[in-house]
């Protein structure tokens, strides 16, 4: 395969483009409304017609956030490239149907799929594993005809549903980490088989969501050191509502809004390779690199 390809970069959530006398604007997450209803009344007085689309107005009120002027339209082809150029999906959908995410709300809970897609190295696809068998090798059989790397599956894998056999599947074509999320103490059973699958595997590439702030604290401390202790990288998401209008975390439980944070950074910048978070001190200025927050996805990269 071909080296010449990268990982793109990424709009940072708001992404806006211009044809003609349009303005469209693309957003991600509802924290980045605010910045859009600036963007729209800018572009407004610049003569434009605004058009506004993306997950962050899928709900209805989020919707009346932005001005009156702003027509709404539920899809663009191929909006995700106005985000990062290198990211393509190859379907859409997702069948677990996860309370705090929008994916089901947004895109629904049966897959649709995209097989003319355009081959590019960022793959965005919500639950690669839970695609019917023939479907995956689709996709893999694109990849290596296209000769373009697949340098990350961005949303990646399913813990139910990452098998042998899967696992075999991408082996061959996918360059980057394998991806895939803990997010509830009832998936232990299934991510200690993914865990164990990925053995062989260097650290850096078994990369574990691992939401916090759903269960309580104990809880999700315990899933991030299971993480830690099976050999993989714990990349901590603090739970967030579906409307927030602020890059916040939503405090639930015995959590604390400081304390969210707190595991964030401590896990996100490799704290635990040298300390347990008990002795995390904030201001302690760390010598690891900082992740690079991925705005789009929503996911430490």
């Amino acid at each position: 395969m071909s080296t010449k390809y990268d990982r793109g970069r990424w709009a940072g959530g708001l992404a806006e483009w211009e044809e003609g006398d349009t303005c469209y604007l693309s957003i991600a997450f509802t924290y980045k409304l605010p910045q859009a209803f600036s963007r729209s009344l800018f572009a407004k007085a610049c003569g434009k017609k605004v058009v506004a689309g993306g997950p962050a107005l899928m709900l209805p009120k989020m919707r009346a956030v932005l001005p009156g002027f702003v027509e709404i339209r539920d899809t663009y082809p191929d909006a995700i490239a106005r985000h990062n150029p290198r990211a393509t999906f190859a379907s859409r959908g997702c069948p677990v149907g996860c309370w705090f995410c929008i994916v089901p709300k947004l895109e629904g809970e049966t897959f649709t799929l995209i097989p003319d897609f355009p081959v590019r190295p960022i793959l965005c696809d919500n639950n690669l594993s839970a695609l019917p068998d023939e479907y995956q090798d689709h996709i893999v059989e694109r990849y290596i005809a296209a000769g373009v790397p697949l340098l990350d599956a961005n949303s990646g894998f399913e813990p139910r549903t990452f098998t042998p056999k899967v696992y075999a599947r991408w082996k061959p074509i996918l360059r980057g980490p394998w991806r895939f999320a803990y997010d509830d103490m009832e998936e232990t059973a299934e991510v200690a088989s993914v865990l164990e699958m990925l053995r062989a595997e260097p650290q850096k590439r078994k990369r574990v969501y691992v939401l916090i702030g759903n269960e309580p604290f104990a809880e999700c401390m315990a899933r991030v050191q299971f993480v830690i202790d099976r050999g993989g990288e714990p990349h901590v998401q603090p739970y967030m509502k579906l409307t927030a209008l602020e890059r916040e975390p939503h405090v639930r439980f015995d959590w604390t809004r400081q304390r969210l944070k707190d595991v964030a950074r401590w896990a996100n910048t490799w704290g635990w390779k040298d300390r347990p978070f008990e002795e995390y001190d904030r201001f302690y200025r760390s010598h690891a690199p900082a992740e690079r927050y991925d705005e789009q996805e929503g996911l430490f990269a």
